[in-house]
């Protein structure tokens, strides 16, 4: 992995035209973009933070799907949450610390540098860049107590239903899909269990229960929700972790 100058032009960015994220204008986008050190690009399976590292550089995810990871001293590993384009990479450890979490790509990935020692100072500039990045925080926040609320209360079936629903509404804001609540991305079984904590047996019963109920479609492939209300009744989904989203 290595970094390249810049590609894309802030005042073209692709994640402007995306319904989910909120865009800026034109000076608050030539202010980063001056700031952006370039761009670095990954292959699935590309690590762009390593857990126990440090990053010099903090991330925009500008194409792909990424998942944040924490690994066990014995090598299990618990997926916390996944990354899509708009969400800032690196953000969640101390600007001086090593990371205490991975973030892998699980598909072709492309991501925005910004200094990562004079990120805080750049922000502290600019009021609303302070404000959005402590929105972005919230929101982030908010998504972890969904999936312990998911961890915690629902059933394995409705754990997955869940994470289906919010893969897929987190794509259709980021334009990862075509309109038909469906998101090609390879998410295998045992990623899932990684995520929900659940055996890889329980995980493939319940996928074959789903499909079978015609809530959820999932392969290895792609996952497909035919009836996005319904699901959201299913699992009880709180609409408010999908509203516009800033992004820096």
């Amino acid at each position: 992995m290595s970094l390249e100058a810049s590609q894309t032009s802030c005042l073209e960015c692709p994640l402007r035209d995306c319904p989910g994220l909120r865009d800026a204008d034109d000076d608050r986008l030539r202010l980063i973009h001056n700031f952006k050190l370039g761009e670095i690009g990954l292959e699935r399976g590309g690590q762009v933070l390593v857990q126990g590292n440090r990053s010099a550089h903090i991330y925009t995810v500008l194409e792909g799907v990424l998942i944040r990871y924490r690994l066990l001293d014995d090598g299990r590993r618990q997926i916390i949450n996944f990354v899509f384009p708009g969400d800032l990479v690196g953000l969640q450890s101390a600007f001086d610390e090593p990371m205490t979490h991975g973030v892998e790509a699980i598909t072709t990935a492309r991501l925005c540098a910004f200094p990562r020692d004079a990120f805080r100072d750049f922000i502290g500039q600019f009021a609303h860049l302070s404000y959005d990045l402590v929105w972005l925080a919230a929101k982030e926040e908010a998504a972890l107590e969904e999936h312990l609320v998911a961890l915690g209360q629902r059933n394995a079936r409705e754990r997955i239903a869940y994470l289906a629903l919010f893969l897929i509404e987190r794509a259709e804001n980021t334009c990862l899909t075509d309109g038909r609540h469906r998101i090609n991305l390879n998410v295998t079984q045992s990623q899932i269990a990684d995520m929900l904590g659940l055996s890889l047996v329980h995980t493939n019963r319940s996928l074959q229960t789903l499909r079978k109920e015609g809530l959820v479609t999932w392969s290895l492939n792609t996952i497909e929700i035919p009836d996005m209300e319904a699901v959201r009744q299913y699992v009880q989904f709180d609409r408010s972790l999908v509203g516009p989203r800033p992004f820096i």
